[in-house]
């Protein structure tokens, strides 16, 4: 579903990304771990079309995205969350929902004049499919409230509530459970699983080590902006690179814990 081949990406001096070439693959929870700097979000960031590669290749579903725009992207079916969630605070959970639905006619402002009979079919619809979204997140409940009076964890659930109305064929997510409880991270990895089985690709960074290594399969370890390994989490927990990655050479030589 997509497909890097040698993607470098230089911020500034910095080589941020660094000659990185994977897959993911249609169907998979895939997990993207390092330690802080490996170049993670850099890379999530050129995907999604925020920065365009030095060099390289990024295909999605066979064609070339690499410096496409992030709207572009978004239109063949990607859709990236954000380790601080951004909805809109003053509209309510539902509104927020609400307005990520593509191809709405009622935001061609004619349409209201001269469709106004479509403009509200289609609103009826909109709304239907956002409860849906609520009802799938057990966040019914908070469907008329602002978004700026969620909890990090419920703010966490409405933009994977987002990602549902867009109706994607790949959603990044970025550090997911960041910041969250662990009752409301359970939940979150509980949706992301039911995410997957209605059919979406996910590709997630994170650094809750448990989380990743309980819902991903494969993981793909990134470090000084390149990549280290790919693997199960098995191979991943075992090897000595990823080790010496995160706890440095010293760690690692003296057996140091990795689980």
């Amino acid at each position: 579903m997509l497909e890097l081949r040698g993607v470098t990406k230089r911020l500034g001096a910095t080589l941020a990304v660094d000659g990185v070439s994977f897959t993911v693959r249609p169907g998979s929870i895939t997990g993207l771990i390092g330690p802080n700097g490996a170049g993670k979000t850099t890379l999530f960031n050129t995907v999604a079309g925020h920065y365009a590669p030095t060099r390289g290749s990024i295909r999605f579903a066979g064609d070339e995205i690499a410096g496409c725009a992030p709207y572009a992207i978004f239109r063949k079916g990607i859709v990236r969350t954000f380790q601080i969630p951004r909805p809109f605070p003053e509209m309510t959970v539902l509104e927020n929902l609400m307005l990520v639905a593509a191809n709405q006619p009622g935001e061609r402002f004619w349409n209201t004049w001269i469709r106004p009979g479509r403009v509200a079919e289609h609103e009826k619809a909109n709304r239907a499919r956002a409860m849906e979204a609520l009802e799938f997140l057990n966040l019914t409940h908070l469907a008329g409230q602002q978004a700026r009076s969620l909890s990090g964890g419920q703010l966490k659930l409405l933009e994977l509530g987002r990602a549902f109305m867009a109706d994607p064929k790949l959603v990044l997510l970025d550090e997911p459970a960041a910041g969250v409880n662990p009752t409301l991270m359970n939940a979150i990895a509980e949706r992301i699983r039911a995410l997957n089985a209605r059919g979406m690709t996910i590709f997630l960074i994170e650094h809750n080590m448990p989380l990743v290594m309980s819902l991903c399969d494969p993981i793909l370890v990134m470090a000084n902006g390149r990549l280290l390994l790919e693997g199960d989490a098995a191979r991943v927990r075992g090897d000595a690179r990823v080790i010496e990655a995160y706890l440095g050479g010293d760690a690692a030589a003296a057996g140091a814990p990795h689980g």
